[in-house]
């Protein structure tokens, strides 16, 4: 896709796509139809295949192969597909980005290793360079965390020099989302990871779309915030984050199984797909789900 296709489809809410399990821990292959259909008929522009969310943690590399064919087949050409990859080295991050420009998917969000500070700006820059002579990329500022700010600003710098790379996801916000952004918005496409409190952070920075967590379930929600933020309604948006947003991303965090054992839960009360996630993750039990679908009744989120 060209940058502007792929700015365009990550305007606004974007659904990650999260995997949904069987009891027994084998992948619900319905239910990921189902959840796949549902975030496009929501109104998501993207289907987001990324390493936490899709729970790729829990998937061997055969299952990550699988999972992207058939989530491009399924999206076909109703949403743009990013796929996402485990930490892999140049080599095995070249093969696994052929593979995805084979099946059909639009940009890879890349993932590459850094255990113990063993990347520099200029090998990571390199390694981008490198699959990026496959397939669009994105990339994803948590690899930067563990180094903190000035560590990924210099790492940014290094990579705008990357032609293959069309787009970031900020999940480190702060400081370094704001300057980042600055940094990048006239080349790629710029988004922000999580809450919407996030995104407003970074919107007047040029911070286009957010990671939507209501649009796959209650995406009413996430609409009236996107409509507020493009209206100028600032303040409409703040009430959207204070009596829904919060509310909800409290109890999420303060839940067993932590947010993802509870979105899982959430599109299980939407109807969508089940609750449950390979062990040793957590699901959510019995009791947690009637609290849980409490709470979303209390914010008009079910």
């Amino acid at each position: 896709m060209d940058p502007t296709a792929v700015r365009e489809a990550l305007t606004g809410p974007v659904a990650s796509q999260r995997i949904p399990f069987l009891r027994g821990g084998d992948i619900d292959w319905d239910g990921l139809t189902a959840s796949i259909d549902f975030n496009i008929e929501a109104g998501t522009r993207t289907i987001l295949l990324t390493y936490g969310d899709s729970l790729f943690s829990l998937l061997t590399d055969d299952e990550v192969a699988r999972v992207t064919r058939f989530v491009c087949d399924r999206a076909a050409a109703r949403a743009m597909v990013t796929a996402a990859c485990h930490e892999y080295a140049t080599p095995a991050a070249v093969e696994f980005a052929e593979y995805c420009r084979e099946v059909g998917a639009d940009v890879l969000m890349l993932m590459p290793p850094g255990w113990a500070a063993s990347v520099t700006p200029e090998t990571l820059r390199e390694h981008f360079a490198a699959v990026g002579r496959q397939m669009p990329l994105m990339i994803v500022t948590n690899i930067f965390a563990p180094r903190g700010t000035q560590f990924g600003l210099r790492c940014i710098e290094e990579l705008l020099s990357c032609d293959g790379v069309v787009a970031v996801k900020d999940d480190m916000l702060g400081e370094f989302g704001r300057k980042m952004t600055l940094m990048v918005r006239d080349r790629w496409a710029v988004f922000a990871g999580g809450q919407k409190q996030n995104h407003l952070a970074l919107h007047p920075y040029g911070c286009g779309g957010y990671l939507s967590t209501f649009i796959t379930f209650a995406p009413e929600i996430a609409h009236r915030y996107w409509s507020a933020v493009q209206g100028g309604d600032i303040a409409a948006a703040v009430r959207i984050i204070r009596d829904q947003d919060l509310p909800y991303f409290k109890h999420a965090m303060a839940s067993q199984g932590g947010f993802d054992a509870v979105i899982h839960g959430a599109m299980e009360l939407a109807g969508i797909c089940g609750r449950w996630r390979r062990p040793p993750y957590y699901s959510l039990s019995d009791g947690e789900m009637e609290r849980l679908a409490e709470l979303l009744r209390g914010i008009s989120a079910l």
